[in-house]
C-alpha cells in the first residue's frame, strides 16, 4: 500500500510504497479502515519535525485522524483517530481501536470532517474537560483569535455557553472580520470585542480588559507571558489554558505573580485528556461541525503530493488555512 512517511525528523513525508498489513482478527478490539481523507494540522507537522513531545520513533508516518470506511463486511462510513498508535493516518490503510471510530452524523462532508475535527477539538475539549466551574453566562478571551483553531474556538465557546468572547490577535483587519458574525456562518464567528497585539507586546492592554473567567491561548510566548503578569490586576479567579505555541514555547513568570493574583493555569492537550474523554466527546462535536462551525479554506489534494504541498502549507503560499489529503 501507498504511505507517506518521514524518514529524518524535520524533512517533508515522501510518498512511498510499504507491504499492505492484514486486517485484524475481527474478534480483536482493533478494526481495519480505508482512508477517504486525512488532514495536515499543526499537531502533525510538530510530530513530523521531531519536536512535538509525543513524537515517536523513526521512520515515521504522519497523521492523527481522518475518515475513511471499515474494511470488514457491510463497511461504514467513520471519523477516526488514533494518537498513541504505532502508526499514522497518512495511508491507504490504517489499524486503529474500534473505540476510537465514530459513525458519520446525517449530512456531514468527509473533506469537511477530516479538516475540522482536530482543530476544533482543542478548544471544545479545553471548555469540556479542562476549564471547571464555569458561571452562566462565562466570558472568554481567545488569544491567537485569527488562527484556524481558534476562529473555531468562537462559535464553540458559544455554543459551550460564553456570554462574552473577545479575540486577540495582530491583525486588527482579521480580528475586525470576525466581528458579529453569526456562529455558524461565512467563516468567521461572532466576536463580541476585540484587542490588538501590539509592537512591542507589552504596550498591549490586557488590563483595559476586566474580568474574563477563561483564557484559551494558542500563541504562548511574549503575549501570554505580558497577559500573565496583566492578570494580578483583577479580583476575581481567571482560569488560563495553554492550547499552542504559535509564538514561542517558553516563557518567563515571576513567582510573585503567581502568588498575588487569582490566576489558575492549565494546559490542553495530548497527556492532560484521556482518549476516553475524546471519545465521550466527540459525537457532539461531529454533530457541531455539521450543523454550525464555519469552514476554512480547504485545499484537497493527493497523498501523492505530500511533499509539495507540505512545503507549500508551511510558508503560508496561498493563503492556504487547510489542506486535506486523500488517496
Amino acid at each position: 500500500m501507498h504511505v507517506a512517511q518521514v524518514e529524518k525528523w524535520g524533512e517533508p513525508p515522501k510518498y512511498t510504497t510499504v507491504a499492505t498489513p492484514d486486517p485484524p482478527d475481527p474478534a480483536s478490539d482493533d478494526v481495519q479502515i480505508k482512508v477517504t481523507a486525512t488532514a495536515i494540522h499543526n499537531l502533525v507537522r510538530l510530530r513530523a519535525s521531531g519536536t512535538h513531545y509525543s513524537a515517536k520513533t523513526l521512520p515515521h508516518v504522519p497523521g492523527v485522524d481522518g475518515v475513511g470506511t471499515t474494511t470488514a463486511e457491510g463497511g461504514e462510513e467513520a471519523y477516526f483517530f488514533d494518537y498513541h498508535g504505532s502508526s499514522g493516518t497518512f495511508a491507504d490503510l490504517v489499524t486503529v481501536p474500534k473505540a476510537n471510530v465514530f459513525p458519520l452524523p446525517a449530512g456531514a462532508d468527509p473533506i469537511q470532517v477530516a479538516a475540522l475535527v482536530n482543530p476544533a477539538m482543542s478548544s471544545w475539549l479545553a471548555l469540556r474537560k479542562r476549564a471547571f466551574h464555569l458561571p452562566p453566562g462565562f466570558s472568554v478571551l481567545i488569544l491567537g483569535a485569527t488562527s484556524t483553531s481558534g476562529r473555531l474556538a468562537i462559535p464553540i465557546a458559544r455554543a459551550l455557553g460564553a456570554g462574552k468572547i473577545v479575540g486577540c490577535a495582530r491583525s486588527r483587519d482579521a480580528l475586525d472580520s470576525l466581528r458579529g458574525v453569526p456562529a455558524g456562518g461565512g467563516g468567521g464567528g461572532g466576536l463580541d470585542s476585540t484587542l490588538v497585539l501590539r509592537d512591542p507586546v507589552t504596550a498591549t492592554d490586557f488590563a483595559s480588559l476586566g474580568h474574563v473567567d477563561v483564557v484559551l491561548d494558542y500563541v504562548y510566548g511574549p503575549p501570554a507571558e505580558h497577559l500573565l503578569h496583566s492578570v494580578k490586576a483583577l479580583d476575581r479567579p481567571t482560569q488560563y489554558i495553554n492550547i499552542g505555541g504559535l509564538a514561542g514555547a517558553t516563557i518567563t513568570l515571576h513567582s510573585r505573580v503567581v502568588r498575588s493574583s487569582k490566576i489558575v493555569m492549565l494546559g490542553s492537550g495530548i497527556g492532560s485528556w484521556t482518549d476516553d474523554e475524546i471519545r465521550d466527546e466527540l459525537p457532539g462535536l461531529l454533530r457541531a461541525i455539521v450543523s454550525s462551525l464555519p469552514v476554512p479554506t480547504i485545499e484537497v489534494r493527493s497523498l501523492r503530493d505530500v511533499e509539495t504541498v507540505w512545503g507549500q502549507n508551511e510558508k503560508g503560499k496561498g493563503g492556504l488555512e487547510r489542506i486535506v489529503l486523500v488517496p
